[in-house]
């Protein structure tokens, strides 16, 4: 039997396309470092570029001539729109890829092509949807989120533009989980690279060359997104899939939309309560220090992406690694798998803080040359960043709740961090012993440490006695 024509045979079964691949992507053999790495390297790299779409903006609209700092501010009141597009992009994209997982390791391909269709669906219906209620919403809702008269038309002309092209950010953002599920890690980063270097190309010709700002910062985004989507429409339709999407397998099952819902409510809520702790920080912010630190907390979250980027491309690269070994009974190297994820995340996050503690203002310098909004912005970023390996301890329980497909945990931790912790600490803190704006800064901190440690520490306590029966991967294969 020929490898190639196993792929690119127009008469071949999905079970024969799959036993090809096996070699190649079966995550039940070799080193667990190294299949977590495989994935995880070129996830990391398309993260890093991934944030480059929303990053790249800001630092360009950040040094506009004579009003950067309200351009800045204006475009920070956009993201819980554009978090809330996440989330749902989330919601499908994250819910199916590890039930996906599952079902390859234990040799079920119709029923992870059948994932991969339905995901595909509703990833449309939801797009259209959340294209059309923003639209209609966005003016009330940008001055809930702390807009002013002064920066609702940077906020407005950007994020209008940016609705347009919801259903590419649904489609680029959700389906590219699918192609790293399947084992293609490079590919999936090549998704992201082609959106990003667009991006990042024609956002000085817009926004400068052509005079045209906050607009053309917006147009460069749509445009870059439709790209990374249709070379994820492209890749999932050709013949090198592993699981190919097709019309039968977009039909919508009951079952398998409220399985694939069940799990992706983690990530869901993660970004939707994201999003309601940027409009309370916002709106906080607004009140005890006016338009100044709703720009600094732009700054702020634009680090907190840098930072987090490389933590989130170890826990995407694991999932799959985790899912497909849970699959397949391998439960010694799900344990190997998570201890790997988490370690790599703490390590890294201490190192990063170090950094951030030391250097502040070169962060801050990235993105502004308002010398105001930088000294202001040194004392916030060293509290808010404080104790941040806390964070990788969330990352991780909640990777592996969602990993082995426990939907219920994964969206309690989700709840109990952001709506729990952080929304109360951002309206509380503030009012005692006159913090102010300090105040909204130290919430993070104070709910890294205890989010993080109650979801880590429930990870062990009732996932990891239940990883005991060792079976041998080569009779189950």
């Amino acid at each position: 039997m020929e490898p190639r024509r196993l792929i690119t045979g127009a008469g071949v079964s999905l079970h024969e396309r799959v036993v090809y691949v096996t070699e190649k992507n079966d995550f039940s053999q070799g080193s667990i470092a190294g299949n977590i790495l495989g994935l995880a390297l070129p996830m990391t790299l398309a993260q890093l570029i991934n944030v480059l779409y929303s990053i790249v903006d800001r630092i360009y609209i950040g040094h506009i001539p004579h009003t950067s700092a309200e351009a800045l501010t204006g475009i920070g009141l956009t993201l819980p729109i554009i978090t809330v597009i996440t989330a749902f992009a989330n919601l499908f994209g994250m819910g199916g890829a590890p039930l996906c997982s599952i079902a390859r390791g234990a040799h079920e391909e119709e029923k992870a092509k059948k994932v991969m269709g339905n995901s595909f669906s509703m990833l449309l219906l939801t797009g259209v949807v959340l294209m059309f209620l923003c639209l209609v919403f966005k003016k009330p809702l940008l001055y809930m989120f702390g807009a002013s008269n002064v920066t609702f038309p940077y906020a407005d002309s950007y994020i209008t533009i940016y609705l347009f092209g919801t259903i590419f950010v649904m489609i680029s953002l959700g389906m590219n989980n699918f192609i790293n599920a399947q084992g293609f890690g490079r590919m999936g980063m090549l998704t992201v690279i082609l959106g990003a270097v667009t991006n990042i190309i024609l956002d000085p010709l817009l926004i400068f060359v052509f005079h045209m700002g906050v607009r053309g910062a917006a147009i460069a985004t749509v445009i870059s997104q439709g790209l990374s989507a249709v070379w994820v429409l492209k890749f999932l339709t050709g013949e090198k899939a592993i699981l190919t999407l097709d019309r039968s397998s977009m039909r919508l099952s009951k079952s398998l939309v409220k399985e694939i819902t069940a799990l992706g409510t983690s990530g869901f809520v993660m970004s939707v309560t994201n999003g309601a702790v940027q409009i309370v920080c916002n709106a906080t912010l607004s009140r005890y220090g006016g338009d100044l630190y709703v720009g600094i907390m732009t700054v702020i979250n634009s680090v907190r992406e840098i930072i987090t980027m490389p933590v989130t491309g170890l826990t995407s690269g694991a999932q799959p690694v985790i899912s497909y070994n849970y699959g397949a009974g391998c439960y010694d190297r799900v344990k190997k798998a998570i201890k790997f994820m988490s370690g790599s995340c703490i390590i890294f996050t201490c190192l990063m803080w170090a950094v951030l503690f030391f250097a502040p203002s070169f962060f801050l310098g990235l993105f502004t040359s308002e010398p105001e909004l930088i000294q202001a912005g040194v004392p916030a970023m060293r509290i808010y960043f404080c104790g941040i390996f806390m964070m990788a301890l969330q990352f991780s329980g909640q990777s592996t709740y969602v990993a082995l497909n426990r939907a219920r945990q994964a969206v309690f931790f989700s709840l109990f961090r952001k709506v729990i912790i952080v929304i109360p600490l951002t309206l509380l803190f503030p009012m005692i012993n006159g913090m102010g704006t300090a105040g909204v800064f130290w919430a993070e901190p104070v709910s890294n440490a205890i989010g993080g440690t109650a979801s880590f520490v429930t990870m062990l306590i009732t996932v990891w006695p239940a990883l005991k029966d060792v079976k041998d991967p080569k009779k189950i294969i």
